[in-house]
Parts: C-alpha cells; sequence; structure tokens
C-alpha cells in the first residue's frame, strides 16, 4: 500500500495535472498581486523617502558639529 506522500508525488508528476492546476491557481495569484501592488509601491516611496530625511539629518548633524567644534576651539 502506498502512503499518502508517494500517492501525491506519483499525483503531480503528471504534466496535465501540473497544467490544470497552474491554470487553476493564476488567477487567484494575479488577483493578490493586484490588491497588494499599491502597498508594496507606497513602502518603495516610503523607504526611498526615509533614506533621503536621513541623510539630510547626517549632513545637518555634520554642519552643527563642525560649526560647535570651531566654537569650542575659539574659547580655548
Amino acid at each position: 500500500m502506498k502512503s499518502i506522500r508517494e500517492s501525491c508525488i506519483e499525483f503531480f508528476q503528471n504534466e496535465e495535472i501540473k497544467k490544470d492546476i497552474r491554470e487553476i491557481i493564476k488567477p487567484i495569484v494575479d488577483t493578490i498581486y493586484n490588491e497588494v501592488n499599491i502597498y508594496i509601491w507606497i513602502i518603495c516611496f516610503y523607504n526611498v523617502f526615509l533614506v533621503f530625511i536621513i541623510l539630510a539629518n547626517l549632513f545637518l548633524m555634520l554642519r552643527l558639529s563642525n560649526k560647535l567644534s570651531k566654537v569650542t576651539y575659539l574659547e580655548k
């Protein structure tokens, strides 16, 4: 007697079955992609915006640090 695993493997070896399963799953995957697509774009734009904000903060902190070191140097 075959195990369930062996039966499933044998079932999916058939190319017609694979083709039918792909045809069944394709509309489901397309629907999920269409629903999630806008959120993926929002996350991408958020990440780009976040990188620019971090770079601007770094630039401002370096300028502030440079000015503070000059003031400290003059006070000595």
